[in-house]
C-alpha cells in the first residue's frame, strides 16, 4: 500500500532551521552576509526553502560545527565544495587550504588545552597556590610538613619566578625550606620583618633605627646562610644549577636580561611590580646590602 504522505516542495524558515539544526536568526544572518542566497518568497512574502537550499544549510551547519569560520565557508562555496584546492577570485584559497589552516589552528588549541589541563591538575594535586609554581620549584618544597609554608612565602616565590624564572624561584625556595624547619629563625625573621615595616613614611632616613634594623637584617641573613650551608642545602642549589644548565643552557644565567620568553629583567620588573616601601625602609635595605658586601670574600681580599 502506497503512503499517502507527500513531502513538501518548499518549507518555511522555521522548518528549514529545525531540519538543519540551526535557528531562523542564524539563517537570516547567512542571507545578510551572502553565505546563503535569498530563496523564493511565497504569496505571504515569507521565504520558502527548497531541496538545494536545505543541502546548502546542511553544509553550512556541518562546516561551522567543525570550527570553520563563516567567511571561510563563503570562500569555500565560491571556490567549489569538492575538496579540491582550487582558488576563488576573492581570497585565493580553496577549501583544502582552509581546512589545512583550520587543522593547524585546532592543533594549537589542543596543545593549549593540554597545558591548561595540566596546570589545573597540578593545582588540585599540589594545592591551589603551590600548584601555580613550576615543577622545579615545588620539588624543593615537597618534603616540608603540611602547613609549614605561609601564603606570603608562596606569593614571594610566585613573584620571583615571574622575574627570574623557575631556576631563580627554586633557589629562593631554599630560604623558605629553612624557615619552615627552624622555628627560631622564623621568629627572628618575623621580628625583623615587623621592624622593617615600622620604618614607614614617618621615619626619617637618618633615624638611628634605620641603621639598627639594617644591622639586624644583616645578622639574620648571615645566620640563615650558615644554616643553609650546615644543612647542605647550598650543595643542593649547586646540583640544581648543574641540572638546569644541561637542560636549559641558554637560560641558566640569572643575571641575563631575559631568561625565558615569559620572564623579565630586574630593571623591567622594578618599574612594574609595586612595593610600598618608604624612603627609610629603602635606605635600610641599602645599608644591609652594604654590610653584606663588606663580608664578601672579594671585599675581604682587597681590604
Amino acid at each position: 500500500m502506497r503512503s499517502s504522505f507527500t513531502p513538501p516542495r518548499q518549507v518555511k524558515i522555521g522548518d528549514a532551521a529545525a531540519f538543519a539544526g540551526s535557528t531562523p536568526r542564524a539563517i537570516r544572518h547567512y542571507h545578510e552576509i551572502g553565505l546563503l542566497p535569498e530563496p523564493e518568497r511565497g504569496g505571504d512574502d515569507r521565504r520558502r526553502y527548497g531541496y538545494e537550499d536545505m543541502i546548502r544549510l546542511l553544509w553550512i551547519r556541518k562546516m561551522a560545527d567543525a570550527g570553520i569560520a563563516l567567511d571561510d565557508i563563503r570562500v569555500a562555496f565560491a571556490g567549489g565544495t569538492t575538496g579540491t584546492a582550487s582558488a576563488d577570485a576573492a581570497g585565493g584559497e580553496g577549501i583544502a587550504g582552509i581546512l589545512e589552516r583550520l587543522e593547524e589552528t585546532l592543533a594549537e588549541q589542543e596543545a593549549e588545552l593540554r597545558r591548561q589541563r595540566t596546570a589545573v591538575q597540578r593545582m588540585r594535586t599540589e594545592g591551589s597556590r603551590m600548584g601555580l609554581l613550576s615543577d622545579v620549584v615545588t620539588e624543593r618544597l615537597k618534603s616540608l610538613p603540611e602547613g609549614s609554608l605561609r601564603q606570603a612565602d608562596l606569593d614571594s616565590l610566585l613573584v620571583t619566578e615571574r622575574i627570574f624564572g623557575p631556576l631563580g624561584a627554586a633557589v629562593q625556595a631554599t630560604r623558605f625550606v629553612v624557615l619552615a624547619t627552624h622555628p627560631t629563625l622564623r621568629e627572628d625573621s618575623d621580628r625583623i620583618d615587623a621592624a622593617e615595616e615600622a620604618l614607614d613614611d614617618s621615619v626619617a632616613v637618618d633615624d638611628p633605627r634605620v641603621a639598627q634594623v639594617a644591622a639586624e637584617r644583616h645578622a639574620f641573613e648571615s645566620a640563615l646562610q650558615a644554616v643553609i650551608e650546615e644543612s647542605g642545602l647550598d650543595e643542593d642549589d649547586d646540583d640544581l644549577f648543574d641540572a638546569w644548565d644541561s637542560l636549559h643552557p641558554s637560560t641558566a644565567d640569572l643575571s641575563s636580561g631575559r631568561r625565558e620568553a615569559d620572564s623579565m629583567s630586574v630593571c623591567e620588573a622594578a618599574g612594574k611590580m609595586p612595593y610600598d616601601f618608604s624612603p627609610a625602609r629603602l635606605r635600610c635595605m641599602e645599608l644591609a646590602e652594604e654590610l653584606s658586601a663588606q663580608d664578601s670574600p672579594a671585599t675581604q681580599d682587597t681590604a
